[in-house]
């Protein structure tokens, strides 16, 4: 495996998660919170209580840009970086920011999502709050309802030099190439009974891609729901690596939002951040291509 040294920004470094009692410590200068909290309530949730300054992200519209047809990049692609762009200037966010998502969920799905995007859009200055909003609370860090407005003016922040997502992408067709290569892995992060075709609760058909190893993302979490520490992580990836370098690694779920999940996990072990297939099953899965339903 590929010695790696995480990205610097300016001499900033620190790790990508973060613990509730050290985001209560943080000086509020320069600090934007962000609120990801996803599904049918996630706004409404923000509405009625969220972490005091947090300015609400939506997964649907702001980290995915939903076909008409999951078939073409699944049921959550990535928006154009230039969208993604227009969403931090709305936030008002620049490179002297310091960014700490969160979401109402212990597995910080959608957080991790935004905690991708930011560092693709090459930001290095992101962290996502272990054990998410009830873990602040549990803390003692003050809540609000209502609304927020961000603390900097809105202006175009975003810089101009990308074009491109700056971390590894995957296409449908690297990810069947890689599934059958024995110095590449595929990584599907749902849970077993997904993986093996048992039930499929959102895709229209269950199984899962020739080929890819089944890692489910709650291992990446302890019997509290907060991540296990760095060295446990790195252990639990280096393991399953074995002497496949990171960099031959896809990593996906049913819609590239979970998958993230497993990304950040890595990444806070130390480890290079693997391919992401954003399309995932709900891409594969209607393509026409082969499916397996066993391990």
């Amino acid at each position: 495996m590929k010695k790696w040294t995480r990205r610097f920004e300016e001499g900033y470094y620190a790790a990508s998660i973060i613990q509730a009692d050290e985001l209560i410590k943080l000086p509020k200068e320069n600090l934007i919170l962000i609120d990801a909290s996803a599904g049918a309530q996630g706004r409404e949730n923000y509405y009625k209580q969220h972490l005091a300054g947090a300015l609400y992200v939506d997964l649907d519209t702001e980290l995915a840009e939903i076909p008409a047809d999951p078939k073409n990049g699944g049921r959550h692609p990535l928006p154009t970086i230039e969208k993604f762009g227009q969403v931090l200037n709305r936030l008002g966010t620049a490179r002297r920011n310091r960014i700490v998502v969160y979401d109402d969920k212990n597995g910080a799905n959608a957080a991790a999502r935004f905690w991708w995007m930011y560092q693709a859009a090459s930001f290095a200055k992101v962290q996502v709050l272990n054990g998410g909003f009830q873990a602040a609370v549990d803390a003692g860090f003050p809540v609000c309802s209502g609304t927020e407005l961000p603390q900097h003016p809105i202006l175009d922040l975003f810089p101009n030099t990308y074009y491109r997502w700056q971390l590894p992408l995957a296409t449908i067709d690297d990810v069947e190439i890689a599934a059958t290569n024995k110095d590449a892995m595929v990584i599907d992060v749902r849970d077993a009974n997904r993986y093996n075709g048992l039930t499929e609760p959102i895709d229209l058909v269950a199984g899962h891609i020739p080929g890819a190893v089944n890692i489910p993302f709650s291992g990446n979490l302890d019997g509290d729901g907060l991540f296990l520490s760095a060295t446990a992580l790195r252990e639990k990836y280096t393991d399953a690596l074995a002497n496949i370098d990171p960099q031959n690694v896809i990593v996906h779920c049913g819609s590239g939002v979970t998958a993230c999940h497993t990304l950040l996990a890595m990444d806070y072990a130390g480890l290079p951040i693997p391919k992401l297939y954003v399309g995932s099953w709900s891409e594969w899965s209607r393509s026409g291509k082969k499916l397996a339903t066993s391990a």
